[in-house]
């Protein structure tokens, strides 16, 4: 039993963990439905039934969807800026000291005139919206 709550914990979590950063600003309701899957995932994994309202993601040290996707694009900031990663996720971005001598992540490139929904999303934009918005006690990339 023990095997196949491991195998059932590692495969959603993977499912849904797979390039979960291009979800970034998707609608609401796009992101309830996932995390209605990782619900039902973290109640078989756990064994407890939808009656129950005990704090399952909590027990299991899931973070809900829309945590995941911040975290992951964060992640992937961070490794870009310390040669972790490939190279072109660092070409759009830059660190600059901003106010209180917080390292600010700014684009390299200018943002596109007109916004829109796809261009919102991309990860130069994203990850700009997600490094920024992080708290400033959170232990950041220093120069």
């Amino acid at each position: 039993m023990e095997a196949a709550k491991t195998i059932a914990q590692a495969f959603i979590s993977c499912r849904l963990d797979y390039c979960n950063s291009l979800l970034y600003s998707i609608s609401d309701s796009l992101i309830q439905r996932l995390q209605s899957v990782q619900n039902a995932a973290a109640r078989l994994v756990t064994g407890t039934q939808r009656s129950d309202h005990t704090p399952v993601l909590r027990q299991l040290h899931w973070l809900p969807v829309r945590q995941r996707i911040h975290i992951k694009i964060a992640c992937c900031v961070f490794q870009a800026m310390t040669g972790q990663a490939t190279a072109y996720l660092a070409d759009d971005c830059r660190l600059i000291l901003g106010p209180s001598q917080t390292p600010l992540l700014e684009l390299v490139s200018p943002p596109p005139r007109k916004s829109t929904q796809f261009g919102d999303r991309s990860f130069s934009a994203a990850c700009r919206q997600v490094w920024n918005g992080l708290p400033t006690c959170a232990p950041r990339l220093h120069f």
